[in-house]
Formats: C-alpha cells, sequence, structure tokens
C-alpha cells in the first residue's frame, strides 16, 4: 500500500535557476496555467509545470524546498 504525500523528496535547484523568480503564466486563448523559474533575458519560463489549483503552486514550491511569499 502506497501513502501519498507520506515522504517528500526536495530536490535542489536546478544550476542554471538559482536566483531566478518563481512565475506563473496563463495562456491568452486557453486560460491554461503554468508555474517554472522565470528567466528576464530570455522570456521564458524553465522547468515549468502545469498548474491546475492553487495546491499546484504550493507543491512546486515544496519540490524545491522553497518557501511561498
Amino acid at each position: 500500500m502506497f501513502l501519498k504525500g507520506t515522504k517528500q523528496h526536495i530536490k535542489p535547484v536546478p544550476a542554471e535557476c538559482e536566483g531566478l523568480e518563481i512565475k506563473v503564466q496563463s495562456s491568452t486563448c486557453t486560460g491554461e496555467r503554468t508555474i517554472g523559474f522565470y528567466d528576464r533575458k530570455n522570456r521564458c519560463l524553465l522547468y515549468s509545470e502545469l498548474v491546475k489549483s492553487d495546491a499546484d503552486i504550493e507543491q512546486f514550491y515544496r519540490k524545491y524546498g522553497l518557501v511561498r511569499k
């Protein structure tokens, strides 16, 4: 039997994402939201993931051991 969420593995922030802000972006066409590390220079999200709820956003922060501001 597997218990969901019993052990959380924290991943290190990828080296190329150190110092980047975390940003949620929405598609103007579909409204689909994604979260990832935002690179201002290239104006793109790195390591982006689909967001369906606020719980997904919290999970992204926990995944990397970060605290949401």
